[in-house]
């Protein structure tokens, strides 16, 4: 293994020359040594596409040489296409902003150009990293920019995973629309329902969580590229910010606009807390979902069985037969992660400090890593539970018989309390409710049957009348 020696304002080091990356990446490897987890990769071949957009760029203002510029081209495709993966290894919680993961991409960049050259790696006097491939640029409105696109991308996944659980529950609201269950709140018996109006809920639920979803993806099209360190635009001339936000449109496919007040988007984060906020209220929502198919469908015998969660895996190693419920607990957990995620995401952004966020990198991987793990918990979550849950008819209904639930639609007919006596004497003496009104001969059987039709319990009106 050969080298080849870098430096910087801080001294020299060796580099492996199989390597793509410099000075700058190796100290920042040893500097945030805390183990395996990397930039988001996405986020890098974001940042890559934004150092592709800038040669081409400045190509046509004639600020850098065509050959150069076509070699910094080609080698940012390449990185975008997942070359150059192995290159990026720097943590992703790290210090200065994300000027090391920046820095990281235009050395990979720059050495690549290189070689395609014909020229040898770390040869920065004919491609500089930072003279060439971060020409009018400055970390501090690359990274936000990058940061902005790659979660538009996967708020689009992520809202069209959502339409698609959305409509799984109305199948299953249609599927379940005829069959009786007993409804429940505080965990006690209530008043019946239909299995189909539960999942007809949830869909609802879902359906909101996409349109907000789909719909905040507009609040993070307006970017700071061109405004460089601060917002103020040194160092990039009028006609390279406009024509960036132009061929990032362009090459993205994006409605991207440009701030027209750059430094509010370089130093105030609250976009990715209002974004995240919105992840969050989903999170909410599929983890109670998640929490109430367990419950119905806990047993098969100790539980409430109401419902059959399709069995995937044995679950015990101590008790042959289990089967648990793995994937609502797994949709649970990667809701409590993306609840916690938000909370990582609120202090970040709070700590900001005058003109820029030191803790992009920390919003960054709980932004993409929620987005991420959101979108591949709900297509598990359709297609390994919630299309192939099934209805315990019997279970359902003998719950229904046995509860005093019903007594709710003998108050127009004999008043609250007349209607909780008969409630109490059926469950003393271990009796339907309806035994129980025989019991009492205040109403005919005609009277009792029409009154207690579960069908007009399940919507509007004064059951029997």
């Amino acid at each position: 293994m050969g080298f080849r020696k870098e430096k910087d304002m801080l001294g020299d080091r060796n580099i492996d020359t199989s390597k793509y990356y410099g000075i700058n990446t190796l100290r920042a490897m040893e500097n945030f040594d805390l183990g395996d987890r990397y930039v988001n990769l996405d986020f890098v071949k974001e940042i890559a596409l934004i150092k592709k957009s800038a040669a081409m760029v400045n190509i046509r203002l004639k600020s850098l040489e065509e050959e150069k510029g076509k070699a910094i081209i080609k080698a940012a495709e390449e990185v975008i296409e997942g070359v150059f993966d192995e290159d990026f290894k720097i943590n992703a919680f790290q210090g200065g902003a994300g000027t090391s993961t920046n820095m990281n991409v235009n050395e990979v960049i720059a050495n690549r150009a290189l070689e395609l050259l014909g020229a040898e790696k770390g040869s920065y006097d004919l491609i500089h990293p930072l003279n060439h491939i971060n020409m009018s640029q400055s970390t501090n409105d690359v990274c936000p920019t990058a940061l902005r696109i790659a979660a538009i991308r996967k708020i689009r996944k992520l809202a069209d995973a959502l339409a698609e659980l959305q409509e799984a529950f109305q199948i299953k609201e249609n599927e379940f629309a005829n069959i009786l269950k007993l409804g429940r709140t505080e965990l006690m018996d209530a008043l019946p329902m239909m299995v189909g109006q539960g999942f007809g809920a949830y869909a609802k639920a879902i359906e909101r969580d996409r349109w907000r979803i789909y719909k905040v993806e507009e609040r993070l099209r307006v970017v700071n590229i061109g405004g460089t360190a601060i917002g103020t635009g040194l160092n990039a001339t009028n006609k390279y910010i406009y024509m960036m936000t132009d061929m990032l449109q362009q090459l993205t496919g994006l409605g991207l606009a440009r701030s027209d007040f750059p430094m509010d988007v370089t130093q105030n984060a609250d976009v990715f807390v209002e974004v995240s906020g919105l992840l969050k209220a989903c999170a909410v929502n599929l983890m109670k979902i998640s929490n109430d198919l367990r419950l119905l469908g806990s047993g098969p015998k100790g539980g409430l069985g109401e419902l059959v969660l399709p069995m995937r895996q044995p679950g015990s190693s101590i008790m042959p037969g289990k089967v648990n419920p793995v994937i609502p607990e797994m949709v649970a957990q990667v809701a409590m992660r993306v609840v916690s995620n938000d909370a990582g995401i609120t202090f970040a952004a709070a700590s900001g400090q005058l003109e820029l966020n030191a803790f992009i990198p920390l919003i960054t991987e709980n932004l993409l890593e929620s987005l991420e793990l959101l979108e591949k918990a709900v297509i598990i979550f359709r297609e390994k539970c919630i299309e192939g849950i099934e209805v315990n008819k019997e279970v359902c209904k003998e719950n229904l018989e046995k509860s005093t639930a019903m007594t709710a639609a003998l108050i127009h007919h004999i008043g609250y309390d007349k209607a909780s006596d008969i409630a109490k004497k059926a469950l003393s003496l271990g009796i339907t409710l309806r035994e129980a009104i025989y019991l009492e001969n205040i109403l005919t059987k005609e009277e009792v049957d029409k009154i207690l039709n579960p069908l007009e319990l399940t919507k509007p009106g004064i059951p029997g009348k």
